[in-house]
């Protein structure tokens, strides 16, 4: 690729941050990071920022590295070492200017992919470390402000994009109504007790992607699986205050999507194609209140769309017959270890695939599933030209005739969009629910 790479490493202006920065005194500074070293750090910090001898081999593993000509600064390590390594050295007594360029490199140049813990010797988790940098931004007020709105808005409303609970209905029963001119005995349930699933999406799809629900449905009949939906909040499964920083938060918004599972006694929840929102139950969210696993099994609509073809439950009319590649989600590869899960659905629905390379685990992560793409428009430039490796990637594939990517995750569309768009790729991003939906038999059909 030939875009240019920004030379200008300034902090970039984000009212969030900078207003935060005005109240801010060094004193408050201090205080905070103290509090959060001694009651938060515990052995886990010690060991990673003690351990690490900065030999530098997590620096190839990292996007924002390879992207920038290898610019020794954003290597893994030495984001550390530029926000994390002095305030534990200094005892938190760091400077307001210090804090606002560390909440840059924290939400914007590492998205917490985690694939610079596979290249470490030491198995030392950047992501961990960056996420309690995040935290203590959090604490002190010092979050970018289009990230920010959204926990604003999942915290008041319970899902991420205000969608108000009459609204989470009647985009339910519309979607069942278009459904239904193409399947007439089709059904979305509703509050439907003892089902074998319950389905839960990401707040977007009812504001803007409301045709996967469709789809979905429509998957869930053609096989018939017992399923519901929830008419209460508790169905969006998404989760940003993981990446503010804000814990109490997350936990919050978890505890509410697990009860409305319990309150419907479902069998197992059944999560939409999105990474971030399957590691903030899976992983993340259920841990801060004090379940090791969650409290009901739940599986990515990867392993769920496995099952199905695999038992039988699913048959095909065609083929996709247009050569496509895939994108490995971090969150749920790196995270979960779903990659031949996706590629035995892709090999049963598709004519021609080809891999990426690197690919499964050791995929490049899009930039945009860890937080980044939603500090917002501020840092769009900084993004896209800090994965021009991504694009390369997908550049590569292309030249050996993908002409789809399938990325099943929301936050991957976003981030891969942008960069097709940015690097004048002219490739088509689709879920796999997209392929399924298309390509296999789906029962009654109006004539």
């Amino acid at each position: 690729m030939t875009k240019s790479l920004p030379t200008d490493l300034a902090v970039i202006p984000d009212k969030g941050v900078d207003g935060a920065a005005a109240r801010l005194t060094p004193e408050r500074v201090a205080r905070v990071i103290q509090i959060l070293l001694a009651e938060e750090g515990g052995a886990r910090l010690k060991v990673y920022t003690e351990t690490c001898v900065h030999c530098g081999l997590c620096s190839e593993a990292c996007h924002f590295y390879l992207s920038n000509d290898k610019d020794p600064r954003f290597a893994p390590a030495a984001k550390v070492k530029q926000t994390l390594d002095p305030m534990i050295r200094k005892n938190g007594r760091v400077s307001v200017d210090f804090m606002k360029k560390a909440c840059e490199i924290a939400f914007t140049e590492c998205n917490l992919c985690r694939r610079c813990v596979m290249y470490c010797p030491f198995g030392i988790d950047i992501s961990y470390l960056m996420l309690f940098v995040r935290r203590i931004c959090h604490r002190l007020g010092m979050v970018p402000q289009y990230i920010q709105d959204t926990a604003h808005s999942h915290s008041a409303t319970l899902n991420q994009m205000w969608v108000k609970e009459d609204e989470w209905i009647d985009t339910l029963q519309w979607q069942e109504d278009e459904a239904r001119d193409e399947i007439p005995d089709l059904r979305i349930p509703l509050e439907k007790q003892g089902a074998d699933v319950m389905y839960s999406v990401i707040g977007p799809e009812p504001k803007f992607r409301a045709q996967l629900i469709y789809q979905a449905a429509v998957i869930m009949h053609a096989a018939g699986v017992d399923w519901t939906m929830p008419a209460t909040p508790g169905w969006d499964n998404s989760d940003m205050c993981m990446y503010t920083g804000d814990s109490e938060m997350m936990a919050r918004l978890k505890k509410v999507h697990f009860e409305t599972a319990m309150r419907l006694k479902t069998k197992r929840i059944v999560m939409g194609e999105c990474g971030h929102a399957f590691r903030s139950v899976y992983d993340v969210g259920n841990r801060h209140l004090g379940w090791k696993m969650p409290p009901l099994p739940m599986v990515h609509a990867i392993e769920f769309y496995y099952e199905l073809f695999r038992d039988g439950k699913l048959s095909l009319a065609k083929k996709y017959d247009v050569p496509l590649t895939l994108h490995d989600p971090c969150n749920v590869v790196r995270g979960r270890g779903l990659h031949e899960m996706a590629r035995f659905v892709i090999h049963k629905t598709c004519t021609t695939f080809i891999e990426m390379h690197p690919n499964r685990e050791h995929n490049y992560c899009c930039g945009a599933g860890g937080g980044v793409i939603n500090c917002g428009p501020p840092y769009a430039k900084k993004r896209v030209e800090g994965n021009r490796v991504k694009a390369d990637q997908l550049a590569a594939a292309k030249a050996k005739g993908a002409r789809v990517i399938i990325a099943p995750c929301h936050n991957c569309h976003g981030g891969l969009e942008d960069i097709v768009k940015y690097y004048e790729l002219d490739m088509e991003i689709k879920f796999l629910g997209d392929i399924i939906y298309e390509c296999i038999e789906k029962g009654e059909v109006d004539s």
